[in-house]
């Protein structure tokens, strides 16, 4: 059986195609959407799922290249008394679960398809994103059979136009590499790729009874992708359609650094940002940044660092207020970054059908909280929201054409703050809402049909 899989930044969904329309599969309960975290009690663990997993045609290579992390893996379930039943890894919601109880424990990982095609990544870096992307694969796919009842084998799967924005080629390779990888060790025959925009398209083509130009905008968790597509009767059952896609853009920049903006620029200011120094200097921020840039390996490496520790203890001397400076190392001790992230993430959802939010962070002392309002939100993703729409606005341009309609989604096309600075930057064109979650997923699923049946 074929599939669409959406391999997201900040959700994974697959999808069948019944009766001429796609049915995503319940991948956790009642939901069709899967947060892309898993949460493991030792990171080893990660690659040890994977061999479990494997059928025998890549098994025994695979043991034989990570032989070193599975025999660790093994003495670490002989020390801390794991049975071989026992869970070890989660996934999702459960990931999220896991994490907010023992931040500080196991190993939490979020939206690892942001890592991938980065810069510098070592062979050992590419190996464990491999391992991760593949655990998670695995679980998505063994969840949609039992669900779908079928037996998953060829599977399109999404990506963005450029995975990240320096050496976009090399990255794209780099990147569409491991997902090919994790794929086939995940069980999957064959593989295909679609561009994002391009599937999110497809599927609202499907219900198209005139043809047009359509500017697709996907605002996906990790990056941003636009196509100008031109959609109807008369281009739906091509199997060819190179010719309708008029251009491409794209660039890192999507969901996650909405919340990384919101999170830096509202939360961190109670942990010490901005704060006053005895000294009269500026207080360093970029400390601050590392933080919450929850998706840059570099970023938390450095925030991580015995470095980054000295300098916080030598702020607090130089502080007015030092209790500040304890709260962010709390942050820090625990590993409470990506909760704050994930609470930023929250308000911003809220923030679309609410003017204020309260933010409650008496995880790291108790009472705190913060109000955030729309106003506050809108002043705080300035800079991305501006690189969102120069992508919109450049491949309009490409394209020699202005779009008759604007189609939308991707979770954060639902803020109202980016509708108004579409309609403000572009004009008067009619802007239609997808479904944010499914519309890639679904489009997916139908060009599977396409190409696989």
């Amino acid at each position: 059986m074929y599939c669409g899989f959406d391999y997201g930044t900040s959700n994974c969904a697959l999808g069948v195609l019944e009766n001429g329309k796609p049915r995503l599969a319940n991948l956790e309960g009642e939901h069709k959407y899967l947060p892309s975290t898993v949460y493991a009690l030792s990171r080893d663990f990660i690659s040890e799922g994977v061999a479990k997993g494997l059928s025998d045609a890549f098994r025994s290579d695979f043991i034989e290249m990570r032989k070193g992390i599975l025999s660790r893996a093994r003495r670490f379930r002989i020390e801390e008394d794991y049975d071989v039943d026992d869970q070890v890894l989660f996934f999702g919601r459960e990931a999220f679960s896991e994490y907010y109880q023992f931040p500080d424990e196991g190993y939490f990982v979020k939206s690892p398809k942001s890592f991938l095609g980065g810069a510098g990544l070592r062979a050992e870096h590419i190996h464990f994103f491999e391992d991760v992307v593949t655990v998670m694969m695995m679980n998505v796919k063994q969840r949609s059979e039992i669900n779908l009842q079928q037996n998953m084998k060829h599977a399109v799967i999404g990506r963005p136009v450029n995975f990240q924005g320096i050496n976009a080629e090399e990255s794209n390779q780099q990147a569409l590499s491991i997902l090919t990888v994790a794929a086939k060790r995940a069980g999957f025959d064959s593989v295909e790729f679609q561009y994002e925009p391009i599937a999110a398209g497809l599927d609202f083509e499907r219900n198209l009874e005139n043809d047009q130009t359509v500017l697709v905008v996907d605002i996906g968790g990790g990056t941003s992708d636009c196509a100008m597509v031109r959609m109807g009767p008369s281009y739906r059952d091509r199997l060819d359609r190179a010719g309708d896609f008029l251009s491409y853009t794209g660039e890192r920049v999507g969901g996650n650094d909405l919340d990384i903006q919101l999170a830096g620029r509202q939360v961190m200011p109670l942990f010490g940002m901005g704060a006053e120094l005895k000294t009269g200097l500026p207080m360093p921020t970029q400390l601050y940044w590392n933080a919450v840039t929850t998706n840059d390996v570099t970023a938390q490496a450095t925030f991580s660092s015995q470095e980054t520790k000295q300098q916080m203890d030598q702020l607090r001397l130089d502080m007015v207020k030092p209790n500040l400076m304890d709260r962010f190392k709390i942050m820090r001790e625990h590993k409470h970054n990506f909760h704050v992230v994930k609470d930023s993430e929250e308000a911003k959802i809220k923030l679309s059908e609410l003017e204020q939010v309260s933010v409650d962070l008496g995880y790291i002392e108790e009472l705190l909280c913060l109000d955030i309002n729309r106003e506050q939100f809108a002043q705080s993703i300035i800079h991305p929201v501006e690189k969102m729409v120069t992508l919109m606005l450049d491949a309009i341009g490409q394209a020699g054409e202005k779009p008759d309609v604007i189609y939308m989604t991707g979770g954060s096309a639902k803020s109202p703050v980016i509708q108004a600075a579409v309609r403000e930057h572009i004009g008067d064109i009619p802007l239609l809402d997808g479904d944010h979650f499914g519309s890639v997923a679904s489009g997916l699923t139908v060009w599977a049909d396409r190409i696989f049946r």
